[in-house]
Parts: structure tokens; C-alpha cells; sequence
């Protein structure tokens, strides 16, 4: 599988339990440690698709990861040129979904993987935010990055 095809199918519990359960409380406006909705067009129909993501704040910038690879949110948010809206509540931010190189994304993956290991760690294969950087580098490929910059509606 190459970095292009990768992606972790979501489990049961991950997508009856968890993923509704932090989206309920996001839609209610408790963030579930920098949890959010992002909303993208979806390629095919058009319609707005919606997913609970995990919201980075990095060196005082905001930044998404897709920890289970090539997922439908990143595939969307990419057809549609980066534009992408993050919901909390009532609240709806308008973004522009700038992707990382690898190497750009080496110091991001720590940081995520510091900052949610617990939740995610079993997608990056053994490696989180103490691992050497060659190993960080070896996965990095496999896990699209985005630096998000506020856009008008």
C-alpha cells in the first residue's frame, strides 16, 4: 500500500460509539480537547460532509491531521481547493486547508502525536512524539497535514 492508498478503516466501536459521541458534544459546543466538525464539500454530490476532527494549535497556528491516512475529509477538502469549515456549537469558522510536505509536517506529527498518542497512536505504526526523526519520516507520507488559514465565507 503507498502512501497515496493508505488509509485505517474506522472500527464499530470508533464509528457507532466514539465519532457520534464526540460530534454530539461538539454540536453542543463542548470541545472535546480541540475536537471540532469539520464540514467539506463532498466530491461527488456536492452536499456538505461532516466528520469530528481533532483541531491542533501548533506554534500559535491552527493545523488538521489525518491520522487514519487518505480519509474521505481530506480527499473533499482537497478537490474543493482547501476551503473547509470547523464547527463547535453554533460557531462556524471559515478555513483554507494549506497541505504540508513531509518534511514540513515532521514537527506537526509530534505535536499531534504528543497531544492525542492515546487516541491515535495505533494508526502510525509504533511511532510517536519520542521517536527519532527518521522515524517520523518514514511515516509522514502516510499522514496528510494541513496549516489552516481563516478565509471569508
Amino acid at each position: 500500500m503507498t502512501a497515496n492508498t493508505y488509509y485505517r478503516e474506522p472500527g464499530w466501536i470508533t464509528r457507532r460509539i466514539f465519532n457520534p459521541a464526540v460530534a454530539g458534544l461538539t454540536r453542543l459546543g463542548l470541545s472535546v480537547w480541540g475536537s471540532r466538525i469539520l464540514e467539506a464539500r463532498g466530491r461527488a454530490t456536492g452536499e456538505p460532509r461532516r466528520v469530528p476532527v481533532n483541531l491542533l494549535q501548533f506554534e500559535g497556528r491552527p493545523y488538521l491531521v489525518a491520522p487514519r491516512g487518505q480519509a474521505q475529509w481530506v480527499r473533499n477538502v482537497r478537490a474543493d481547493g482547501g476551503r473547509l469549515d470547523l464547527l463547535l456549537g453554533n460557531r462556524r469558522e471559515h478555513w483554507l486547508a494549506v497541505e504540508l510536505d513531509d518534511e514540513e509536517k515532521l514537527p506537526v506529527l509530534k505535536a499531534y502525536l504528543r497531544k492525542w498518542k492515546a487516541e491515535v497512536g495505533v494508526f502510525f505504526d509504533g511511532v510517536d512524539a519520542d521517536s527519532p526523526e527518521s522515524e517520523l519520516r518514514r511515516i509522514a507520507p502516510r499522514h496528510p497535514a494541513f496549516r489552516l488559514e481563516r478565509r471569508d465565507a
